[in-house]
């Protein structure tokens, strides 16, 4: 009892270092969505679609191979009509991960349930050393 009473400071420093690891694992999508290789798990397991929201020019330069072109400002127009079973797990690209995010709120509000957001966007993809096509 007397060490916990002398080192009080030390047991509540590895208290609240230890909360800080935690608060990001118990936050859904705090860290940006899905890894690359997360990704490629629910490409090749579940046969997710991958969308990439960039504009016609960005996905001309680049895309993920097989990704389906729906740019943010058309996604509630056009989804639907792209993937029609909302069962499906989405991959949901853009450049750098921000726009996919807001993207994700979209198709989840459309309900496509298992819409999620590729961390770091396409730069993260070719990061990793996944394909990336031209059109």
């Amino acid at each position: 009892m007397k060490f916990i009473v002398d080192n009080w400071y030390l047991i509540l420093l590895a208290l609240v270092a230890g909360a800080m690891l935690l608060v990001p694992m118990l936050k859904p999508g705090a860290m940006g969505g899905l890894s690359a290789a997360m990704a490629v798990q629910l490409i090749n397991r579940e046969k997710a679609v991958v969308i990439d929201v960039c504009g016609a020019a960005e996905y001309a330069a680049g895309h993920v191979v097989g990704a389906k072109n729906v740019p943010l400002d058309e996604l509630e127009a056009r989804l639907p009509a792209v993937v029609k079973n909302k069962a499906l797990p989405l991959v949901i690209v853009c450049a750098s991960g921000a726009r996919a995010q807001r993207a994700t709120a979209v198709a989840q509000k459309l309900g496509y349930a298992n819409a999620q957001a590729l961390n770091g966007g396409l730069k993260a993809w070719a990061d990793a050393g996944m394909p990336v096509e031209k059109a």
